[in-house]
């Protein structure tokens, strides 16, 4: 047989009478470029390519459906060259982008993982079928959120436990101490959870700052807050004048920027600041966290007010109990969750440019396969 031959043949494989080797293509979306420093994150800074899966797992592998991802603001600092912090690695161009996700295990090689179960992993490639090493996957309990899977990439992940460890470990909420909370961002996954907490862990008053009216609304009306503010309509200093009277006592702060200097002067003596994230700020290239204006900066030491910084897996031995507070919490119907939820892998960069701009209600999900 010539070489032009063989080739053929193995290319066209079954019509030589070889069984043809069945290659699997899968969706994936990579990093196509980067918005700079100071730019903001577009759709088209997404591409979307077919590869091959490997056929073949390796013993302590995994092959998985995706479920789910997760899109969040920390990632805007995945699309730079250097993220600005020692605990993420940037994106790599024409390379896979991760974050978290939730699957399916269609085949196991690894002793803790069966077909069938729900698995999570906090590095899930953007792929619509996954290979990976069991030591970086987490198996669920779908009981625990009532068949609601996508929780657990927010209420009852990663989301939730930020909110929940945030109040409890900086907020220095007392009950029965009459506190005041403000919340900014507070129609986003963690501000429309922090609100809620903020009021099981003993806030006499919870104030929400988001967008838009109908937000505004859905916090009043849903998340039980005592009122909200559109930042984007009047003065916010005067309406937190309005609604604060006896000032804040505990800031849950998702935004940085102008609002939170409008917070911080009306801050009580001794009162204190969740830094949870700086959205305003994630398109600038400024230090995490940004410092504040020079005369709030005076205010915040004046009042002795802490501002520190918070990071969640520092308090990972917590993870645990506090995951199972926030399930009952849920199960109770004493934690409402708001998803803002996108289908299909395709949409996937859309949905990141949404919740970056603020889109979403809630948590951003994107549906990948049911």
């Amino acid at each position: 047989m010539h070489f032009k031959q063989l080739l053929f043949c193995r290319v066209t494989d079954i019509q030589c009478g070889i069984p043809a080797k069945v290659v699997m293509m899968i969706q994936r979306v990579v990093l196509n470029s980067r918005p700079g420093k100071n730019g903001v994150p577009v759709a088209e800074n997404f591409r979307m390519e077919a590869v091959p899966l490997p056929d073949k797992i390796t013993d302590g592998q995994v092959q998985a459906r995706t479920l789910y991802l997760s899109v969040d603001p920390y990632m805007r600092c995945r699309m730079n060259e250097d993220t600005g912090s020692d605990y993420l690695l940037p994106w790599q161009l024409s390379e896979v982008a991760d974050g978290g996700g939730i699957g399916v295990v269609e085949e196991s090689k690894h002793a803790d993982f069966a077909k069938g179960d729900i698995v999570t992993s906090f590095n899930w490639p953007w792929q619509t079928k996954v290979i990976l090493d069991g030591r970086l996957l987490q198996k669920l309990d779908p009981q625990l959120v009532d068949g609601h899977l996508s929780y657990f990439l927010g209420a009852a992940g990663i989301t939730g436990l930020t909110s929940f460890l945030g109040i409890k470990e900086k907020g220095h909420v007392t009950l029965g101490a009459n506190q005041t909370m403000v919340v900014s961002g507070a129609a986003g996954a963690c501000g429309s959870l922090a609100g809620q907490i903020g009021r099981l862990e003993g806030c006499s008053r919870v104030v929400g700052i988001c967008g838009t009216d109908e937000k505004c609304s859905i916090l009043v009306s849903e998340m039980g807050f005592d009122a909200a503010i559109n930042y984007k309509k009047g003065n916010v200093a005067e309406q937190l004048h309005e609604l604060c009277p006896a000032g804040v006592d505990v800031y849950f702060d998702n935004v940085g920027g102008d609002i939170s200097d409008a917070v911080i002067n009306q801050m009580n003596q001794n009162s204190h600041i969740i830094l949870c994230g700086q959205i305003s700020q994630y398109n600038k290239d400024v230090p995490y966290p940004p410092p504040l204006p020079p005369a709030v900066e005076e205010i915040r030491k004046a009042r002795n007010i802490t501002r520190e910084r918070f990071l969640v897996l520092n308090y990972m031995d917590k993870q645990e109990a506090s995951i199972l507070q926030l399930c009952q919490w849920i199960k109770e119907g004493k934690l409402k969750v708001k998803e803002t939820v996108v289908k299909g892998l395709e949409n996937i960069g859309g949905a990141f440019q949404s919740m970056m701009t603020g889109g979403n209600t809630g948590k951003q999900i994107v549906l990948i396969s049911e």
